[in-house]
């Protein structure tokens, strides 16, 4: 068969990743920390933006002329390092059947998110090279245990919740108590978390008081002896040095107490400081949800955390009519163009996290209403479709935003959970509820012959509308940290 060359032409659809929607994109996943950084640097660079602030508007008239020079001289830079203007960029479209060219000014257009998929864009490199340089924050850390501690389910949500309480020095600043009012939990799920959290290292941490701290330290060490708990519990006598004093609670001589004092100041009090290396950052929730009249759910944006931009027209016109050169009409008009596509970009990141983030609630109203064991199984999936997006869309809206509720501050993503089949072909249940069951049914166990087997669990499930294999109950029961049945009825039988 002879090779010849030949010309075709043919016709087709397809997304074009314009540097226009990489930026987009980008500035969907934003947190509200780095959008703000984000627009200082925009405000800066682009003359023609300016933050929506009524008070500032009589400054801003005072100060026209003399930032119409630093138009005209940025105008002449550009010039004088032969920058050029792509006509071809702006005109790209995201979709279509061909691209087409428009002019500058309709290339600050609205971003249609729903049809952004998985189009990669360059990240910023330095701040990639600092993320692996920099030190590893407390919390950080002791996420990092936690991946490996075998908590799931109910128990991790509580686990997160208690990190995130811990503050830079390693002590929980957080009640038990509120804790299981946030989560709609017992208190004793609570308590037997932070039991498995003061394992951790650094030792002593997740710990409550100094005395509680101390103890940890002196249990790791296997010196918590009753003598050393009395010291422990008597640091004001200590502190104002009343040597008689403690030795008539520990019930040591002199020699005795110097040791234990010794061993005493030998402890850390902060356990927590070694990981001082990068100061905390305070999270601001992106969204309100309240209850509403009726047990209606109303979500709402954060107002403080939204810039507020305006592209200052009058400033425009100013300028242009300075402009001589088609280089320096080409400066403006690019600046025009980026000014009117960010504060279109940035109401249409708003209105994006407002729909995603209501139809989460609308979802999940369940959880709001009685507390993490409701959670219904949701994906990223599911919350597309219903508000006609990509999944990906989906995925960048959740990442790093948060949700204030009635129960606590969370991540957008904490509301997707995964699936278990229902075996009567109804609604599916969530892993964390199925969990849940299954320590309930375990729990209940009172004497050796209550005792159940893993198949006897699945049996009743499966009775409860709940499809689930044995060795999926075999996982969960680990993950839970509950021994098997034999073990469970051997344990019964030495307590009879």
């Amino acid at each position: 068969m002879a090779l010849s060359a030949r010309l075709e032409i043919r016709q087709g659809q397809g997304l074009v990743i314009t540097p226009q929607l990489q930026q987009a994109i980008k500035l969907l996943q934003l947190s509200n920390l780095e959008l703000e950084a984000f627009v200082e640097a925009e405000l800066e660079r682009n003359p023609l933006l300016q933050r929506d602030d009524p008070d500032a508007d009589i400054a801003a008239e005072a100060a026209a002329e003399p930032a119409a020079d630093e138009a005209a001289q940025a105008a002449e830079a550009a010039r004088e390092l032969d920058m050029t203007h792509d006509e071809a960029s702006p005109g790209e479209r995201a979709t279509g059947d061909a691209p087409e060219t428009v002019g500058a000014a309709d290339a600050g257009g609205a971003v249609d998110w729903s049809k952004a998929g998985k189009g990669g864009f360059d990240g910023d490199l330095e701040g990639l090279e600092a993320a692996f340089t920099r030190e590893k924050t407390l919390a950080e850390h002791l996420h990092d245990q936690l991946a490996g501690a075998g908590l799931a389910g109910v128990e991790a949500v509580v686990a997160g919740l208690l990190i995130d309480s811990v503050d830079e020095g390693g002590y929980l600043r957080l009640e038990l108590a509120e804790a299981a009012a946030r989560l709609g939990c017992d208190e004793a799920l609570v308590a037997r978390v932070l039991a498995v959290l003061q394992g951790f290292e650094p030792t002593g941490v997740c710990a409550r008081s100094l005395d509680e701290c101390l103890m940890l330290q002196l249990k790791e060490r296997d010196r918590f002896d009753p003598a050393m708990a009395a010291l422990v519990a008597n640091l004001p006598l200590l502190a104002r040095r009343d040597m008689p004093g403690l030795r008539k609670a520990c019930g040591v001589d002199d020699d005795d107490l110097r040791e234990m004092i010794a061993e005493l100041k030998a402890l850390t009090p902060r356990p927590g400081a070694a990981f001082g290396g990068e100061p905390a950052q305070p999270v601001s929730p992106d969204v309100f949800v309240r209850e509403g009249p009726g047990g209606l759910w109303h979500v709402e944006l954060n107002s403080d955390t939204l810039p507020r931009l305006l592209v200052d027209q009058r400033y425009h016109a100013h300028v242009s009519k300075a402009a001589r050169s088609d280089q320096e009409k080409t400066f403006v008009s690019d600046c025009l163009a980026q000014a009117n596509w960010l504060v279109r970009s940035l109401d249409q990141r708003a209105k994006t996290i407002l729909k995603v983030a209501s139809e989460i609630v609308r979802q999940q109203d369940a959880f709001l209403a009685f507390g993490v064991e409701h959670l219904r199984p949701l994906n990223l999936k599911t919350v597309a479709e219903a508000i006609g997006m990509h999944e990906s869309t989906v995925s960048r809206v959740t990442t790093n935003k948060y949700m204030a509720t009635p129960r606590g501050l969370f991540e957008m993503k904490f509301f997707f959970t995964s699936a278990i089949q229902s075996s009567e072909g109804g609604e599916a249940h969530s892993a964390e509820s199925v969990r849940h069951k299954i320590r309930q049914l375990i729990e209940a166990e009172r004497e050796e012959a209550d005792v159940h087997s893993d198949d006897r669990i699945v049996e009743i499930l499966k009775g409860a509308g709940v499809d689930i294999a044995r060795r999926t109950v075999a996982k969960y029961r680990e993950a839970l940290r509950i021994p098997s049945s034999v073990e469970r009825r051997r344990t019964l039988k030495v307590a009879v």
